[in-house]
C-alpha cells in the first residue's frame, strides 16, 4: 500500500515560518514566564536548532528519540546558568550558527551516530544557546520564571520537530526529511552571516 504524500507545500510553509525572525532579536525585558516561553519562538537560530533536533532524533529513533532532546534541554540549562554567572565561553555566536549548519547536515545526509557521538554533540551545540539567552536572563525570581518558560518552549519546539519528523516518515517517501535538513543548513549558512 503506498503512502500518502504530505503535501511539500505545507512541508514548505513550515519550514518557513523562522524565516520572519531573526536571530538574537532585541528581546526588551527577560523577565517572567511569558516572555521567557515565547523567546525561543522568536528567534530564527533556536527555532531552527530546537526543531532539528526533534527531527534528528526522529529520524535516528530508539533511544535518541528521547535521548537527544532530553540532552539538549538539560545541558541548555547548565549553560544557561553559566551565562547569567557571567562564566566566559568562547565563540557562542558562531557555535550556535554551526548548529543549525551541523544539524541540518546530519538530517540530509540522514547521519545516524552512536548515541556516545551523538549526544556530547548536542550537549556541546546546548551550551552556546544556553549561554547567550541565559545571559540575558535577569538574576531574579522572574528570571527564574523566564528561564523555566525558555526550558519548556524548547522542549515543545523538540516535540514538534520529532511529530513533524515522525509524520513526514509515515506519509511521505523518505528524501522529504532530508530535505528539510537541507533547508536547515542552508538557513544555518544564512544565520551565520546575518
Amino acid at each position: 500500500m503506498k503512502k500518502p504524500a504530505l503535501p511539500l507545500a505545507v512541508l514548505a510553509a513550515l519550514l518557513a515560518l523562522p524565516a520572519v525572525a531573526q536571530a538574537h532579536p532585541g528581546h526588551g525585558l527577560a523577565q517572567g514566564f511569558a516572555p521567557g516561553f515565547a523567546h525561543p519562538l522568536l528567534g530564527l537560530d533556536h527555532e531552527l536548532a530546537m526543531i532539528a533536533i526533534g527531527l534528528w532524533a526522529a529520524q535516528a529513533g530508539g533511544r535518541a528519540l528521547w535521548a537527544v532532546p532530553a540532552t539538549f534541554v538539560g545541558v541548555m540549562a547548565l549553560g544557561g546558568a553559566l551565562g547569567m554567572a557571567h562564566v566566559s565561553v568562547p565563540f557562542i555566536e558562531p557555535g550556535i550558527a554551526a548548529s543549525v549548519l551541523v544539524l541540518g547536515l546530519l538530517i540530509a545526509f540522514a547521519v545516524r551516530l552512536p548515541m556516545v557521538a551523538a549526544v556530547p554533540l548536542v550537549a556541546l551545540f546546548a551550551i552556546f544557546h544556553g549561554h547567550a539567552h541565559g545571559a540575558e536572563m535577569p538574576e531574579t525570581a522572574s528570571g527564574a520564571a523566564y528561564g523555566i518558560g525558555f526550558l519548556l518552549a524548547t522542549a515543545a519546539l523538540h516535540g514538534a520537530g520529532i511529530g513533524l519528523g515522525m509524520l513526514i516518515q509515515r506519509c511521505t517517501v523518505a528524501p522529504v526529511i532530508r530535505f528539510a535538513g537541507a533547508a536547515i543548513a542552508v538557513a544555518g549558512v544564512y544565520v551565520a552571516l546575518s
